[in-house]
């Protein structure tokens, strides 16, 4: 059995290699092709070209990438056309793969979308180009599914491989012991963001409000992951003034998270993330004015809850500061309502408790058994599985 497979990034990467070792206990001799990073690779992969040059896709950087990614996916079409996998898995990068999977489609290959685009958030119009490109799209959110249905798409849930890769037990004292921090004491995780765009719009209105958190209680730590050496200077400036204790550390987001009482963020992954690890959670995010302006004219956005968690529970549990509401009075006001009420932080973590064992359905054997079921020429050695 051949499989053909194209990730975009490190977490495409990351869920190709799961997938990978997941067929490959069940089909031993199976090959795998496509392109891949290190961990894919790693997992038995052959890779025909690099999961980074993926990377740029979805930013105003692609224009100047277009010709080689247009001429990468069109070698990649030749070459599966001319000699067709038992199946095509596109690991995420929708603009890359949906192109190359109804190609592949109208040639005969059986084709997996693996991660449904957010079509339930916005430009839901993007259904009916999926329905064209995937015989099955993979999802990892549970309400997906419904959605695809109402457009006759073959839609599979699988869980999400977040909630497989944490913990179900969080270890609050190992992770403090690890940062250095007492046992006893009031933590604050404070994560302004991965970009430079987010560290510049939130970092200085989190360290305004950081400031009265500090005078109100006091004793409080403030941890930031740092996550990478670019954003070290504009987040050591934006909070370096603070006063108290304020914390900066290398990466380790998830360590830090897992330390604190309560997690102050900007929205995105990192929110997810939090919730899984049943932390009382805090969301804000700033967008540039011409975005938010295209975003509101042209009405693209479908739903009224940005932070995921918001959409995975029958009620909001995590507070979400968009755009003009971002202030240091807000922010401020949603963490300290936080921190002075134990009953609800401790529901919050039940109800995040709940959430990750419905996600946690080990993600990567769901998809394998998706993909397998579609190929032409899967022989498996293990029906006991």
């Amino acid at each position: 059995m051949r499989v053909a497979l194209v990730a975009g990034e490190s977490s495409g990467d990351v869920l190709g290699a799961g997938l990978i070792t997941a067929i490959a206990e069940r089909v031993p001799g199976a090959r795998f092709e496509g392109v891949a990073g290190p961990a894919m690779v790693a997992a038995g992969c052959e890779p025909i070209a690099d999961a980074e040059r993926l990377a740029v896709m979805g930013y105003i950087e692609p224009l100047r990438h277009l010709p080689d990614l247009l001429r990468l996916r069109r070698e990649l079409r030749e070459r599966w056309t001319a000699s067709p996998p038992d199946v095509f898995v596109g690991i995420d990068a929708p603009d890359f793969n949906l192109g190359l999977e109804t190609r592949l489609r109208a040639a005969g290959v059986p084709t997996v979308h693996y991660v449904s685009p957010s079509v339930w958030a916005w430009r839901r119009r993007r259904i009916r180009k999926i329905r064209a490109a995937a015989d099955r799209v993979l999802c990892i959110l549970p309400f997906e599914p419904a959605l695809y249905a109402d457009y006759d798409v073959d839609a599979v849930f699988v869980g999400h491989p977040t909630a497989d890769r944490l913990p179900e037990n969080v270890d609050v004292a190992k992770a403090r012991g690890e940062l250095g921090v007492a046992p006893d004491a009031r933590v604050l995780a404070v994560l302004p963001g991965s970009r430079m765009s987010e560290v510049s719009r939130l970092a200085p209105v989190f360290a305004d409000a950081l400031r009265g958190l500090v005078a109100r209680y006091p004793g409080l730590v403030c941890v930031t992951p740092v996550a990478s050496k670019r954003l070290e200077a504009p987040i050591r400036d934006a909070l370096g003034s603070v006063g108290g204790d304020v914390r900066l550390v290398d990466g380790r987001s998830l360590t830090v998270m897992a330390a604190a009482d309560v997690v102050l963020l900007a929205s995105g992954t990192a929110a997810l993330e939090s919730a899984l690890l049943c932390k009382p959670t805090v969301a804000a995010y700033r967008m540039s004015p011409l975005t938010v302006a295209i975003i509101r004219g042209f009405r693209l956005l479908e739903v009224d809850r940005v932070t995921l968690p918001n959409q995975l529970t029958d009620t909001p549990l995590v507070p979400e500061l968009i755009q003009e509401q971002v202030t240091p009075e807000a922010v401020y006001g949603e963490v300290s309502a936080l921190f002075d009420d134990p009953d609800r932080r401790a529901a919050i973590a039940a109800s995040f408790a709940t959430l990750r064992s419905e996600l946690a359905l080990d993600s990567d054997q769901r998809a394998a058994d998706a993909v397998l079921s579609l190929c032409r020429h899967a022989t498996r050695s293990s029906d006991a599985h």
